[in-house]
């Protein structure tokens, strides 16, 4: 973080990070019936991650990130707040 602030970047502008956004909680639980899942089989990403700090995240809440791939369009990914 410290460097961050010495470059002054905005991470979620670099072409390399994809969209990363926050489920409503309508959306949570519309992804665990859909997949048949639980919270715990999710992968994690920390509140401290520099992509989403800006969300405001809390432990608990999902994540949503939207990479482009050339040969599916666009990829979804889902990552619970830990």
């Amino acid at each position: 973080m410290a460097i961050e602030k010495e470059m002054n970047i905005d991470v979620e502008k670099h072409v390399l990070v994809p969209k990363h956004s926050l489920l409503s909680d309508k959306d949570k639980v519309a992804l665990f019936e859909k997949y048949n899942i639980l919270e715990f089989n999710l992968p994690k990403i920390l509140i401290t991650d520099v992509a989403i700090k800006k969300l405001d995240p809390k432990i608990g809440d999902i994540i949503k990130i939207e990479r482009v791939s050339l040969t599916a369009g666009k990829s979804l990914y889902y990552r619970v707040v830990i």
